[in-house]
């Protein structure tokens, strides 16, 4: 429902959240996912290997490089990259499906999927760049995780600097200084896109029916 008790036929977009790993767009993802029914996450097929209390077709669709392959040869990815080694792309199918529906899809990927996106769906596309407080901070969550060891935190860290320094592609950039209010902010985000009059498909046969009572 876009307003008050009228009901408008919309086409989905899909709601793109960038950032560095650190930044908080995980926990801002769940949060939208969580509290909006209206959204839906896309579900990457990737190579890499599957972590403990992950699903198939939940977290991801794993596959072997072979199928992979397959799959990006036979255009049946909206984009897909390489990251840290591994493959990730985007089903085309699902994604098409789903908007068609009026739902809206949430991808949780980097600037180059981003770009690639926005090359093939242009019309559909919301991007948003999720920015830390500072870089300091960046690194102090990256080490407070102690998942990772040192090599792999300067990794992420020279990948982050790179991430970064895309942020001026994006349409939209919010600086996650508190996660509740960076949450209110891409609510307001959401809400304010699904509202645009190229989305609301059903509103020409709402105004034709007006002009006619």
């Amino acid at each position: 429902m876009l307003g008050g008790d009228l009901k408008v036929a919309r086409r989905g977009l899909m709601f793109i959240l960038s950032s560095p790993s650190g930044a908080g767009k995980t926990t801002l993802a769940d949060r939208i996912l969580q509290n909006d029914s209206e959204i839906t996450l896309s579900v990457s097929a990737t190579t890499r290997r599957r972590r403990p209390g992950e699903a198939h077709g939940k977290d991801y669709y794993f596959v072997s490089e072979e199928e992979f392959a397959r799959m990006r040869d036979g255009g049946e990815f909206l984009e897909w990259a390489n990251v840290f080694g591994n493959h990730y792309g985007t089903p085309r199918s699902l994604v098409e499906d789903t908007l068609r529906s009026g739902k809206d899809v949430l991808f949780d990927i980097d600037w180059q999927g981003a770009q690639q996106l926005d090359e093939v769906a242009g019309e559909d596309v919301v991007k948003v760049f999720v920015l830390p407080p500072s870089r300091i901070e960046l690194e102090r969550r990256l080490r407070a995780r102690a998942q990772d060891p040192e090599e792999v935190v300067r990794t992420r860290m020279e990948k982050a600097d790179s991430e970064m320094s895309h942020w001026a592609e994006y349409d939209y950039v919010i600086v996650n200084y508190d996660i509740d209010e960076s949450e209110a902010l891409l609510r307001a985000i959401l809400l304010g896109e699904r509202l645009k009059r190229k989305r609301q498909i059903g509103l020409a046969k709402i105004v034709r029916d007006m002009i006619g009572d």
